[in-house]
């Protein structure tokens, strides 16, 4: 019978099998307690798993809604009046070829969560302690559901939640308190010309056509036109939070937009007077695709966009794709690797070196193509300066109330300086971070948070994990943060972000060939937040760490014009999000020091997605979400929630059955992508040895990478009667 079957351990180890038996009834009553009604208490989730099972019903949405519940009761226990019932349809859809993959995750859900927790309660006395709270409160009658209850289930589920509930202007003040850095040394050469001495860079995500779209009605040659309707056919590969799709406008295409702004902003710094009048800044882009067809079509689709575009007389703009990231290794790299170090073959370093696959894998390549330019095409540049095309300085607002231009915020010694962080370890501020404003709030000021503090938290999956509260909490705290006190007065003292975002983040180059972080290319969401993980801890005398730039602020205006994408990528942001709490949870664990020493530095935010018990979070959010998308009586919300069932077990059975191997999997892996990153920056700095010497092999390597980029330069606005697109 299923339900025993699944509460049996597949570990032998007999601790662990005697405390799953310890604590199965425990971790029944608390499930019970969220999705069913317990001793008059409504459900914590706000409906009842049972309401949602009929096994009647056979139609898709139907089946995939039973499915769902039948997880739910099983996992509640026998208490629950369904129990044999969901256990039986469990059992007989796995043998059903059109939903035996979705069962058969639900099924191993039920043991993958009995076996971490009891694992997580054996190791673990704080935790195991939290579990008994959390179950005694469980089967009390007459419980409300408030701060004290929430505290209670969220110390099980999320302990960083727990943490933020009370006084909020409190926690933010231990947070700053937390990320408080004494400076002891300032940058002696900080930047002093960031027109010429910064990299500006982003990416581009590019994806098919919307599904609404027709193809053949496309302003593209017709070749490239054939290509797109099988390119769209293919099945999707990597998912973004809202990619180009093929097609749209030119008024609603990052391509442009962010460019634009940017081109606008340095249009401002000249009349200024920051930016000499011939000067013209850097930008290099990275292009990375969702389907592995695009690549046949992305650099002609690309360049059809820019030739239709007014120019841009303030950029130089490069692109490069996966293609151009190729050559850049086989006619550079791997040439200096195998003179200077003797290594060939190159594997390692071709497995973390390009833009194609999650965001992580471009993320580390707009940061080290910055040390690449430095050695081989530019001396002057000093560092890098990452935007996101949905992102613009508002210059007027920037000097009104900040007093400096954007450009401006670049030249501080802060940029570069030493100091000791509150535990006592001593940091190099190598990295900087600024924030973002919301388009629709800049009405009210530069510092309004884009992220508002909660005014209650709803019911559904937020029951066991809601990280809207450290995410608004952490953004007071980190980005908000001014240097106005004597406290933080921003000469002797500052703070450090572990809270950062993509987009605003700036880092010396010194630095990133010093400590060489980078992000592993099977990160594929909070990309910018897990660039520096690999370097908390790293050195024992000085670590790397991000300056809180106050006043560095960009406006975000992805609503503003990026709605279609943003809603066409919604479900797929979704589960990149369950995939982040199985990443991050399982690479903290990887890196060769404690998981707690991590989360010391990186709670509450950055740190709640670093879970004790990644696989029964992962598996409890996804279901209860499900079940708030088949509870209404919607089509649209059901159909939804299919879809969304599909994408997940598609995306998680593999990857969350590879994680549960012992040893871990990712800790080969961040070795492997250690090495390759040490080969890349090995590499150049031979490369920049010999060029100081003269050497003629380093000199025609820099001559290749001369012709590399001079062939990745962009030429915009060279057809301006082609219509828009």
């Amino acid at each position: 019978m299923i339900w025993v079957v699944l509460t049996v351990m597949a570990d032998k180890t007999p601790g662990l099998r005697e405390k799953s038996k310890e604590m199965k009834k425990p971790l029944e009553t608390i499930i019970l307690r969220i999705v069913d009604s317990v001793n008059g208490n409504r459900p914590l989730s706000g409906f009842a798993a049972a309401d949602q099972f009929r096994p009647e019903e056979k139609g898709d949405e139907e089946v995939a809604r039973n499915l769902n519940a039948a997880f739910l009761i099983v996992l509640s226990g026998s208490a629950h009046s369904l129990y044999e019932q969901a256990g039986e349809y469990l059992e007989t859809l796995k043998g059903d070829k059109r939903w035996a993959e979705i069962a058969h995750f639900y099924a191993e859900g039920v043991r993958r969560i009995t076996k971490e927790i009891s694992e997580a309660c054996l190791t673990d006395k704080v935790y195991n302690q939290a579990f008994d709270e959390a179950a005694s409160w469980s089967i009390r009658p007459g419980t409300s559901w408030g701060d004290d209850a929430r505290e209670k289930v969220w110390k099980l589920f999320f302990p960083e939640g727990a943490w933020c509930i009370g006084d909020h202007k409190e926690r933010i003040g231990e947070l700053r308190k937390k990320r408080r850095v004494r400076i002891t040394r300032l940058n002696q050469k900080p930047v002093n010309n960031p027109a010429c001495q910064i990299l500006f860079m982003s990416n581009l995500l590019i994806t098919v056509p919307d599904d609404g779209e027709d193809i053949d009605s496309l302003p593209y040659r017709a070749d490239m036109l054939r290509e797109l309707k099988q390119i769209a056919k293919e099945k999707q590969k990597y998912w973004f939070d809202h990619p180009i799709q093929i097609g749209v406008k030119n008024e609603q295409n990052e391509a442009i937009y962010g460019l634009r702004g940017l081109n606008n902003a340095m249009a401002f710094e000249k009349a200024r007077g920051v930016v000499r009048p011939d000067d013209k800044g850097t930008c290099l882009l990275s292009v990375s695709v969702t389907h592995d067809g695009l690549h046949r079509v992305v650099k002609d689709y690309l360049g059809e966009v820019y030739a239709g575009t007014d120019p841009f007389p303030h950029l130089n703009i490069h692109l490069f794709s996966e293609v151009d990231t190729k050559r850049i290794l086989d006619d550079i790299i791997l040439p200096g690797a195998e003179k200077y170090l003797g290594i060939f073959g190159g594997d390692p370093i071709r497995r973390v070196f390009g833009v194609d696959g999650e965001y992580g894998r471009h993320y580390s390549f707009l940061k080290a193509i910055s040390a690449f330019w430095q050695v081989l095409v530019d001396p002057v540049v000093k560092g890098s300066f990452k935007l996101d095309l949905d992102q613009v300085f508002d210059e007027e607002a920037l000097v009104a109330e900040t007093g400096q231009s954007a450009l401006e915020h670049f030249v501080t010694p802060l940029w570069g300086a030493e100091g000791i962080e509150t535990e006592g370890r001593a940091v190099e501020l190598g990295m900087m971070a600024g924030a973002l404003v919301n388009e629709r709030d800049i009405g009210h000021g530069l510092f309004t948070p884009d992220v508002p503090i909660p005014e209650s938290v709803p019911e559904g999956e937020a029951v066991i994990f809601y990280s809207p509260l450290p995410m608004a909490l952490s953004t007071r705290a980190e980005m908000m943060t001014r240097y106005d006190n004597d406290i933080l007065d921003g000469v002797e003292t500052c703070i450090q972000r572990i809270h950062v975002t993509g987009g605003t983040s700036a880092a010396l180059i010194d630095s990133i060939r010093n400590h060489r972080p980078f992000t592993p290319t099977f990160i594929g969401r909070a990309e910018d937040q897990a660039y520096l993980l690999c370097c908390l801890l790293k050195n024992p005398d000085k670590n790397l760490r991000y300056l809180h730039k106050p006043g560095l602020i960009m406006r975000h205006d992805k609503e503003a014009f990026a709605g279609q994408a943003i809603k066409g990528a919604k479900l797929g942001q979704y589960v990149g999000d369950l995939v982040r709490t199985l990443y991050f949870s399982y690479y903290a664990r990887a890196l060769p020091w404690s998981v707690k020493q991590t989360k010391r530095i990186i709670d509450p935010f950055t740190g709640c997605f670093v879970s004790k018990i990644p696989f029964t979070v992962v598996y409890l959010r996804l279901a209860l979400n499900l079940a708030g998308f088949f509870a209404p009586d919607d089509p649209v919300k059901k159909e939804e929630g299919l879809k969304l069932l599909t994408l997940s077990v598609g995306r998680l059975e593999g990857l969350i059955r590879d994680l549960g191997n012992t040893p871990n999997p990712l800790s080969a892996r961040y070795r492997e992508e250690k090495e390759g990153w040490d080969i890349f920056y090995d590499v150049l700095d031979r490369i920049e040895e010999g060029l100081a010497k003269g050497d003629d092999f380093s000199l025609e390597l820099k001559q290749r990478a001369m012709e590399i980029v001079d062939d990745c330069l962009i030429p915009v606005g060279t057809n301006p009667d082609k219509p828009g697109n």
